[in-house]
């Protein structure tokens, strides 16, 4: 009898020392949830008002680098551009966080995870529902900003060019696509997570990779043309100094085309998409328009370069090893029960969360971008090596002297700010500072 008491003592003390220190875990994981969001809240308004302030201090005087091309009004216009950009940035921030602390300690997914638990399905699809959910919430919370920003920003400044009826045709067809494409993933990823073990993660990877894989191969043909028309690029000189830029650099796509950009924006692009065979080179109507031939050359050469620099190949390999990381993290966090109550999961709402992995990957999706958002300059110091990589490869295969023209003007019909902060752009930027890049650029023409 003596020894059942001193065992039932025994059990008790490890139950209260386990739950004590699985809810100072728990409220570590609070803390330091907290301290990260708004450690990184105070960070990008720090560098939104050190982004405000540089271009407001440098927007009287155009750089010394663009004075003979670029006109006083064009360099305020662009300060201005900048200045409504970074003010609607703050806005936007600051409600993201709002947003993102009623979804996790103000309850909302504890919430939402109560109410998909009484649909009459399965507990897969009630899954499916929560994560749809949470996407069109997010979505629906976020449409102001994205109608500003199209019917008030970028109109104001010139630049939008898209109906109300084709912004919302848009948007339709955009939703829809995710859902034919997001609900066969989403039930395929829930359902490795509940029956292929320990090592479900490997497995969504791998179906991850091959649906990445089979979205480049698709994406130019069959998704693309469903929100713009496609034109093969005219005969003429244009088009045989384009393929002879391509001999050279031993290239071959199935197709250069001309994209109606100017239907919706003012701003003008290049680029190349797919994968193997389903390789295109595009222009935005706005900037084949707008260029010479020496610099569509050039702009071409540079797109080419990171092609042919193997750029694609090593953001694809990136991304892979970053997924399958992520995916780990993933699976080792849905076992813990300070994961689920450290991010507003009631105590006795954590078991039941434990079993949907549904619930898992709603708290990981909306809480990672806050702690990561610290390693962004590294994403774009990588990216910016990737562009000096392509425009020094330009200037071997065409004009450095044209590329450097085409880059200016494009800064200037795309209002892109001359003067940015050193510190905002290492954070926010994936191409260098325009002041930076040109010299560069010159250096490259110089030597030739």
């Amino acid at each position: 009898m003596q020894a059942s008491c001193r065992l039932f003592k025994y059990n008790v003390r490890v139950l209260i020392v386990a739950y004590s220190s699985n809810r100072f875990i728990m409220l570590w994981f609070t803390v330091v949830f907290l301290v990260v969001l708004f450690l990184t809240l105070a960070l990008r308004g720090w560098l939104s008002f050190r982004q405000s302030r540089h271009v407001t201090a440098h927007r009287d005087a155009v750089p010394v680098a663009f004075a003979e091309r670029i006109s006083l009004s064009a360099h305020q216009k662009a300060a201005s551009y900048t200045l409504a950009k970074q003010t609607l940035g703050r806005v936007e921030s600051s409600l993201e966080v709002i947003i993102l602390l009623v979804w996790t300690l103000g309850g909302g997914l504890a919430w939402l995870m109560t109410a998909t638990g009484q649909l009459p399905i399965s507990v897969l699809w009630q899954d499916v529902a929560l994560l749809l959910a949470v996407a069109l919430i997010g979505g629906i919370l976020g449409l102001p900003f994205s109608y500003y920003s199209t019917f008030g920003i970028e109109a104001h400044f010139g630049f939008n060019r898209t109906s109300r009826a084709l912004w919302f045709a848009d948007l339709v067809k955009s939703t829809l696509l995710s859902l034919l494409i997001g609900i066969p993933l989403l039930a395929l990823l829930l359902w490795l997570m509940r029956v292929a073990g320990s090592l479900w993660w490997l497995w969504a990877w791998i179906v991850f990779m091959g649906v990445q894989l089979l979205m480049l191969v698709i994406y130019p043909t069959l998704i693309a043309p469903l929100f713009n028309k496609f034109e093969p690029l005219p005969e003429g000189s244009t088009r045989s100094r384009i393929e002879a830029l391509l001999d050279r650099c031993g290239f071959t796509a199935s197709g250069l085309f001309v994209m109606d950009g100017s239907r919706r924006s003012g701003h003008g692009n290049a680029y190349f998409t797919g994968l193997g065979r389903s390789k295109r080179i595009v222009f935005f109507d706005t900037l084949f328009n707008r260029l010479n031939e020496d610099e569509v050359e050039a702009v071409l050469a540079h797109e080419l370069g990171h092609f042919k620099r193997h750029h694609i190949k090593k953001r694809i390999a990136f991304s892979t090893l970053l997924s399958l990381v992520f995916l780990a993290l993933l699976a080792w966090l849905m076992q813990q029960p300070w994961f689920y109550s450290g991010l507003g999961i009631s105590a006795d709402q954590v078991d039941a969360a434990m079993v949907r992995p549904g619930v898992a990957l709603s708290l990981f999706m909306l809480v990672l971008p806050v702690f990561m958002f610290l390693f962004t300059p590294l994403g774009a110091a990588y990216s910016r090596r990737h562009e000096f990589e392509a425009d020094a490869y330009a200037a071997t295969h065409a004009s450095a002297t044209a590329l450097e023209q085409a880059l200016v003007r494009l800064y200037e019909d795309n209002a892109a700010t001359l003067t940015p902060d050193p510190v905002h752009s290492a954070f926010y930027d994936s191409h260098p500072p325009a002041a930076i890049r040109i010299a560069h650029l010159r250096t490259l023409h110089c030597a030739d």
